[in-house]
């Protein structure tokens, strides 16, 4: 080992942080500056020859950059000053000379215990901005990121989203799910769409976002849903899962429910909420992943006169019937063009009203309703339609009930 520090040194001044780095799981007890001067003295006195300390001022490798430390903890602390948050991580910038400095002594000494630059920065950093503010570091979950851009000389703050769990409702058609970029300039605004960059006027996202946007001081909120219904559908029932996102939120402290009550205030009367934890962005990942049951009320309209025992008669063959679907054509566009396996759970005819069929169906996740009954020109098979072997289609859809987690999803 002391071979080595002798090699280190004849490249030139090094500081005590820099070469006790370069053993840094050398022992335990100790920090980097003072495994570095350990390992001065000790290569002293096994070259019998002076003990000279480190000069500040000289360190090829760091340029001295842990004197640093102050006033980078300063400066951190000051650029989260106004952010509410407990937890926080420190992340490091290193110009690429620090960085390649550094792994040049590791290439060419072939190194294998050493500790970056920037993780020891992060580390006593964190360790100052710790002692200023109060706030706990927290590498894993961290609700601030305070990243030290040295060579530009500042500081960069990332904080995390805040989530929340609920089922929102959608009482009117005509909205979708999520925001939608008009369709003719993009989202950067045009004459079609009075320059608001929409397809759509708003959709349950924004209404759900915007009391949450005030309240926490976010820049936007992203719905996270499981699965979604179409714009010309309601969600009534129980409401669809959803874990909404608030992006770089100042604020993180609110009542759950006050937040709910605050949500259907703005929304009403077009979305509604329940709201039902915090969460996080596990959460979402498995509200994305699992796909439940879903449960439609349709209207049908069928082409011919028939009789409502026939309907029956017909719509029976579809109970637990397998259903092979190619992506239909008004979504082809966006999806992938596959066919897909889908059942059909239990489905039953309510009743009929004016003319039309009015029909309850609970169907395996990803079943296309409006399909089931059309058909799609034959890329749904069997259909309403193909039984009947008269045109058929969904002219009113309500959605009644979908799977929350562990089992959620929805098309």
């Amino acid at each position: 080992m002391l071979e080595l520090v002798n090699a280190i040194l004849e490249y030139g001044d090094i500081c005590d942080h820099c070469l006790g780095r370069l053993f840094a799981k050398k022992s335990f007890g100790l920090t980097n500056e003072e495994r570095g001067r350990s390992l001065r003295i000790a290569h002293s006195l096994a070259y019998n020859i002076p003990y000279k300390p480190y000069e500040k001022g000289t360190c090829w490798v760091c340029n001295d950059l842990f004197d640093t430390i102050p006033y980078w903890a300063e400066k951190a602390a000051a650029a989260v000053q106004g952010i509410e948050h407990e937890t926080f991580v420190i992340g490091t910038r290193v110009p690429p000379m620090m960085a390649e400095s550094e792994e040049m002594l590791w290439s060419d000494l072939s190194l294998d215990n050493p500790e970056p630059l920037k993780s020891e920065m992060n580390r006593e950093v964190g360790k100052a901005v710790s002692a200023l503010t109060g706030k706990h570091g927290n590498p894993k979950n961290p609700e601030v990121t305070i990243v030290l851009n040295i060579a530009d000389d500042c500081v960069e703050v990332q904080i995390a989203s805040l989530y929340f769990y609920g089922r929102y409702l959608k009482y009117e058609r005509g909205i979708p799910q999520t925001h939608w970029d008009c369709r003719a300039c993009k989202g950067k605004g045009c004459e079609i769409c009075n320059f608001t960059g929409k397809q759509y006027p708003t959709s349950v996202e924004e209404l759900i976002a915007e009391a949450p946007k005030r309240i926490f001081a976010s820049d936007c909120g992203v719905l996270h849903g499981a699965g979604r219904e179409d714009i010309d559908a309601v969600m009534i029932g129980t409401g669809r899962p959803f874990v909404m996102e608030m992006q770089n939120p100042k604020k993180r402290t609110f009542d759950l429910k006050e937040l709910e009550n605050a949500i259907n205030a703005s929304a009403n009367p077009r979305v509604g909420v329940v709201l039902e934890s915090w969460s996080d962005k596990k959460t979402v990942e498995m509200l994305k992943s699992n796909k439940g049951h879903k449960t439609y009320r349709i209207l049908v309209s069928i082409d011919d006169r028939i009789s409502l025992e026939t309907v029956q008669n017909a719509v029976s063959k579809l109970k637990g019937a397998w259903i092979d679907q190619r992506t239909p054509e008004r979504v082809s566009h966006r999806r992938a063009d596959l066919v897909r396996k889908r059942q059909v759970i239990d489905i039953g005819v309510l009743g009929e009203e004016n003319g039309l069929y009015r029909l309850e169906v609970l169907g395996e996740g990803g079943l296309y309703i409006k399909e089931l009954v059309s058909g799609d020109g034959g890329r749904t098979t069997p259909s309403l339609a193909e039984i009947l072997a008269v045109p058929a289609k969904v002219v009113e859809l309500d959605v009644v009930q979908v799977d929350g987690l562990p089992n959620s999803g929805d098309e």
